[in-house]
């Protein structure tokens, strides 16, 4: 009888362990599921900054003057030419 009272202590301390530890686990906070498809007017943004990268699907996200978070592709030339406007803007 001794021994299953120990046996269930184990097994339900390990299961508070589990959830602790994975409560604990820090991951990404902003990544992007999908670009948005469309061409965005650089009069539009206020800022942008790069995704985590430990995101799966790399991506810049664009903060409008709205404070509306946009995700697009960093690898299309009219974004790359916004963030340049946005750096040299702030520089």
């Amino acid at each position: 009888m001794k021994t299953g009272r120990i046996l269930l202590l184990c097994i339900l301390a390990a299961a508070l362990v589990s959830t602790v530890v994975c409560n604990n686990v820090r991951g990404p906070t902003d990544c992007c599921f999908s670009h948005y498809p469309r061409r965005i007017k650089k009069d539009f943004i206020q800022s942008y900054y790069v995704t985590d990268e430990r995101c799966t699907k790399p991506g810049i996200i664009f903060v409008t003057k709205q404070s509306r978070r946009i995700c697009v592709d960093q690898n299309l030339s009219w974004v790359e030419s916004i963030m340049k406007h946005l750096d040299e803007k702030n520089f």
